[in-house]
């Protein structure tokens, strides 16, 4: 069983956990409070930012070249393709003043900012990993499961439920596969441990977004 497979199973408790939250059930069904989601878009839009930059720092440290101009290429997408979807929805909700960061997003970002930076390499890109391949399962999901005709969130569903997405997260796994390859199971134990970590913390972004959670 390759490492991938078995992160995995590791966190189905915290993957159902998440498809069982409300955030994503009124998502799927449309009926999220617009105050919810303006609150997730606005604090998605600083986490992409610092998403991005810790996807360059592994594309600086990555030993591989074309492993380097992988991440390069999911930095420029984080911090140009998908702002673009969020200044999209600002539009949309009036949303001028994204305000500050706070506690969930605050704790995410710079979780993975120290990773990439200090950890070793294999463990940042483990780190890394949740916020794409949770972010496919969750969008397939919900594609899946659609329970209105005129959702809207159509675009976000459309985003990360669509195949252009899918296939950076299958080019995600497959590096951090071949990384866990060469590893000892120490080192393998401190990426399950880092995955792990992101994927709790997937969950408390949400559950922040939801609770309107602030300072």
């Amino acid at each position: 069983m390759n490492w991938s497979t078995n992160v995995w199973k590791q966190i189905q408790p915290i993957y159902n956990r998440i498809l069982n939250m409300p955030f994503i059930a009124e998502l799927t069904d449309g009926t999220l409070p617009k105050e919810k989601f303006k609150f997730y878009m606005a604090q998605d839009s600083h986490y992409l930012e610092h998403f991005g930059r810790s996807l360059s720092l592994i594309a600086s440290r990555i030993e591989n070249i074309n492993d380097t101009l992988t991440f390069i290429r999911f930095a420029e997408g984080a911090i140009v393709v998908e702002n673009a979807l969020h200044e999209s929805y600002f539009k949309d909700f009036n949303l001028t003043d994204k305000g500050s960061m706070q506690p969930s997003c605050h704790h995410y970002a710079h979780t993975l900012k120290s990773t990439a930076t200090l950890a070793n390499i294999e463990v940042a890109v483990a780190a890394v990993l949740p916020c794409f391949w949770i972010y496919r399962e969750v969008g397939h999901y919900i594609t899946t499961n659609l329970k209105s005709v005129n959702n809207p969130y159509q675009k976000w569903i459309d985003t990360y439920g669509g195949e252009e997405f899918n296939t950076l997260v299958e080019q995600a796994i497959k590096i951090t596969d071949r990384l866990a390859l060469n590893c000892t199971k120490a080192q393998q134990n401190l990426m399950t441990d880092a995955f792990i970590t992101s994927s709790h913390l997937e969950y408390q972004f949400w559950d922040g977004a939801y609770n309107l959670r602030t300072w």
